[in-house]
């Protein structure tokens, strides 16, 4: 063989080794029953949880705890999964910005005794182009009475 078809035959292989060393790395979308299931199991990988965050009537969130003055790295919430099952989360870090915007929450990380231990959070805040649409709508709809 030739020494070019040898270093192309190395690369592939590397290309190869990378794909399969990250995807095991890759962690799942659940809820907080089967995170639970899992943590049982001893199974400690991180695991996805989509979730809402509960609100009152006026929209602000309940049950959500974050004193800054005290420690500015805990942060509790309560997400309800997509199962409608409502779990304490514990953030280790300072609560994140928009947080109270939300629409729906991504917490990354896994179960533990009585709560989820999070990593990482990702939001889903509301589009600017929806509230575009509204705005446009409700424009059309003056200008359609006049």
């Amino acid at each position: 063989m030739k020494l070019t078809h040898i270093l192309g035959i190395i690369v592939i292989a590397l290309a190869i080794g990378i794909i399969v060393s990250t995807a095991g790395d890759a962690s799942v979308y659940t809820t907080f029953s089967k995170a639970e299931a899992m943590a049982k199991d001893g199974d400690a990988d991180m695991v996805h949880v989509v979730g809402k965050l509960p609100k009152n009537s006026s929209g602000k969130i309940t049950d959500m705890l974050y004193n800054p003055q005290i420690d500015p790295n805990h942060f509790e919430f309560t997400l309800v999964d997509n199962e409608n099952r409502p779990q304490r989360v514990v953030y280790s870090s300072p609560k994140p910005q928009d947080f109270d915007r939300s629409e729906q929450v991504v917490v990354i990380g896994a179960m533990q005794d009585d709560h989820f231990q999070c990593n990482k959070i990702l939001l889903k805040c509301p589009s600017k182009y929806q509230d575009g649409k509204i705005e446009t709508t409700e424009h059309t709809a003056k200008t359609a009475q006049l």
